[in-house]
Parts: structure tokens; sequence; C-alpha cells
């Protein structure tokens, strides 16, 4: 027979498990983690669970002091809120705002109820196990080991999406894009149209691997098979989401293959420029035409029926602004000229973005880079065989398959998505103390 103490153990550690609902494991999707590396977590006193070391590890900014306060403030929101729905006395219009309040925080208040929860499940373990120490049964204490690091787990999962559940979100995540991308003008030479031409490859490989809509509006080819300059339009599943931190310089630093660079047999170092423009549903951008000034010219390109033969390329050019976009890809005029119409509203709504965004600058944002797109942002070395992203500091090796714009491309996307996450909501935390007086960490 089972000594009493020791049955005794058993029941509590049941009525842990069955208050949790989910026997001997995590829910699925919350067993595996995506850890590389191992270090002592501090959870309810335990040092037990590993995590990935990350820029944006949402243990850490969990734990961050403005993020509890933030998170306080929140709950107690949930709570008024809660409080003043089950009055009777409200009019239609304070209950109808109470509601939209009160259903927008309550995913985070779920999951923070969940938290807590979880973390008197891990103490309740913690004392069984110190129990259990103490009787010296081997086969109790491993239950309780395992059992301790599925809470722990756990917890890590649910604080992971409590954080994302914080982060605000962008209206403009869902639009579809127009992507252009620019060869370098004052440096590398052919070596910068020979990259613009993988780089748009590249982009093409990842609209495939993504299964999005891919049109080419503009493109102008260079010698030895380079490209000067060239526009698509991408549309699909949240297309801006993804794309969006793709804007801003590339740097190329290789020993060329073809052109007159490659007689040097030497490494060159040459940029390029990525553009994106969202293109939201309702994309309101009035225009006057009479601020319009449209020119035609002849196609320019490699030869055919229709280049350097007729005038079907179009210029627009925004007086007030200066701003241009030019279209030669059909051999029909008209729409060469619809296509620049559509590329130039992106960029003029861009350019009114772009103003709203910069007046909501913070001190944090300023330091850590606009993230403009005159700046550097990425570095691809052939000859190390390696990509580098300078916002995260994010490395991956196989600059081919990176080059491809498959996988590799997307787990970098992903990483800036993350890091973006995390900035974006220490803004607002620290936001939300400049408003309540309290100074943020």
């Amino acid at each position: 027979m089972f000594p009493p103490r020791w049955f005794g153990l058993c029941c509590r550690r049941s009525r842990v498990l069955s208050r949790r609902g989910f026997p001997w494991g995590a829910p699925k999707g919350h067993s595996r983690l995506r850890y590389a590396n191992f270090t002592e977590v501090q959870l309810g006193g335990t040092n037990a669970v590993p995590k990935r070391l990350s820029h944006c590890d949402a243990g850490d900014l969990y734990n961050n002091n403005s993020v509890q306060r933030y998170l306080q403030k929140l709950m107690e929101q949930h709570r008024d809120v809660s409080r003043k729905l089950r009055h009777d006395h409200l009019c239609d219009s304070d209950r109808k705002a109470l509601l939209k309040t009160h259903t927008e925080l309550l995913p985070v208040a779920g999951l923070f109820g969940s938290i807590e929860q979880a973390q008197k499940d891990l103490e309740e373990v913690l004392s069984l196990l110190r129990t259990g120490t103490e009787d010296g049964d081997p086969n109790l204490i491993q239950l309780l080991r395992e059992e301790e690091a599925q809470i722990c787990s756990n917890i890590l999962t649910l604080r992971k999406h409590l954080i994302k559940a914080l982060v605000p979100v962008d209206p403009l995540d869902p639009s579809d894009v127009v992507l252009e991308i620019v060869s370098g003008r004052t440096t590398g030479g052919d070596v910068c149209q020979q990259f613009t031409r993988e780089m748009f490859d590249m982009y093409r490989g990842f609209a495939c691997y993504k299964n999005w809509d891919f049109e080419v509006l503009n493109y102008s080819p260079a010698e030895y098979g380079g490209l000067h300059h060239a526009a698509v339009r991408i549309a699909g599943d949240n297309v801006y989401m993804h794309l969006k931190h793709e804007g801003g310089t590339h740097r190329v630093q290789r020993i060329p293959e073809v052109g007159l660079s490659s007689r040097m047999q030497r490494i060159h170092t040459g940029t390029m420029s990525v553009i994106i423009l969202p293109q939201p549903v309702e994309l309101d951008v009035h225009i006057d035409p009479k601020d319009l000034r449209i020119d035609t010219f002849r196609s320019r390109g490699p030869g055919g029926q229709s280049v350097n033969t007729t005038d079907s390329a179009v210029r627009i050019v925004h007086l007030p602004t200066g701003m241009a976009s030019e279209c030669q890809q059909t051999r029909s005029q008209l729409q060469n000229r619809d296509t620049a119409m559509r590329m130039l509203r992106a960029k003029l709504y861009q350019s009114v973005m772009g103003k709203e965004t910069e007046q909501r600058h913070t001190a944090r944002k300023q330091q850590v880079g606009t993230r403009s797109q005159a700046e550097r942002i990425r570095t691809y070395n052939f000859s190390q065989d390696r990509v580098t992203d300078h916002r995260t500091g994010y490395t991956t090796r196989d600059i081919k398959e990176f080059m491809r714009g498959g996988e590799e491309l997307e787990e970098l996307i992903s990483d800036l998505l993350e890091h973006s996450e995390q900035e974006a909501l220490l803004e607002a935390v620290e936001i939300g103390s400049f408003v309540t007086g309290q100074p943020a960490d």
C-alpha cells in the first residue's frame, strides 16, 4: 500500500491538474518552444525552463516595470468597465461605448487571469515538491519536476501571447503594396544594377512563396542583365505587415561575376533602395488635375516592336510636391497613364502618412533609429556568405538560398516583426506613462 502522506500528495497534485484542465501536459501549441539556448528563468522561485536568448524575449518584456504598470492600469480599467456594465440605468450610447471598451480589453484580461491561475498552480506544485523531497520518494519528485516544467512552459507561452495582445494594431497591415526597387546612383556601377535585379527576383520569389499576386508596373533593365528601376504591385494577405520593414537602403559586398567591374577581381560595394508604399482599400487622396504635368516619351529597353518607336511611355509629375511616377510596361498609353496615376497616389498617401508618423515619434524611436528609407538597413556579403540586418543584428548564412525569397527571408522578416512589436509596445507604454504622469523605465 502507498503511504498515506504520499497518497495525499498525489491527490493534491490531481487537483492542480484538473484545475488546469489538461492532464500531464500543455495544450496543443504550447508544449513546443522554439528556444535555442538554455538559461535560468525565475518563475515563482524555480529555475528550470529554457528560453530563447533574443532581443525581444517576452519574459523580459513582461517583467519590465513600465509594462507591468501599463498592464495593471488596463486591468483596473477592465474591472471598472465591467462594474459599470452591471448598472441598469445606463443609456444606450454609454452602454455601447462601454461594451466596445470591454470587448477590446477582454483578450488581455483573459490572458492575465490565465497567467495568475498558472502561477498559483506553480506555487502549489512547488509546495508539493518541497514536501515530496522531505519524504525522499524519487517517483513523486520526478513527476512533480515534470509538472513544474510544464507549468513554467505554459506561463512563458501565455506571457508571450499577452505581450502580443498588448501591441497596438497597425491599420495598414492588411493592405496591398506598391514595391519599388532602385539601383544605387553614386556607388557600385553595374554591381548595383546586377544586385537590384537579384533583389527583384528575391521579392518575386517571396511573393510566390506566400502565394501573393505579383504585378509588374514598371521595369527598366540595364546592361549585363542588371536593373535600373522597377515597380510592382503585390496583393494578398497582410502584404504590408510582412514587407513594411523592407524599405530602406540595402548594401551588397561581392566580387562581380559579369560587367566591367568583374575584371578587377576584388570585392566591390554597392547599394540599392527598396520603397514600400501601402495601398489601403480606401485610398482617399485628392489630386487636382491642374497640379499635374503629364509627359509622354518613347519606351526604353533592349528592343522590340513598340520600343523607341511610339510615345507610349507616360511620366506624371505632381507639381506642388515634385513627386513623379512613370510607366512604360504596355503598348497602350492609356494603360500606362492609369498605372502611373496609381503609383503617384500611393506615393502621395505615403507622404501624408510619413508626416503623421514623424509627429508621433518618441525619444525611444529617435534612439533606435527612424528606420527611414535613407538608412542602410541590411548588408548582403557574398564573399562571407552572410546576410546581416543592422536594425536587430540578425545574421543568416547560405546567401544563395536567402536570395530565393523563401523560408530564410521569412524567418528574417518574422524576427523584424517581433522586434518592431516590442518597440511599438514600449512606445505605447511610454505614452500611457506620460498621460498618467509616471516615468517609464
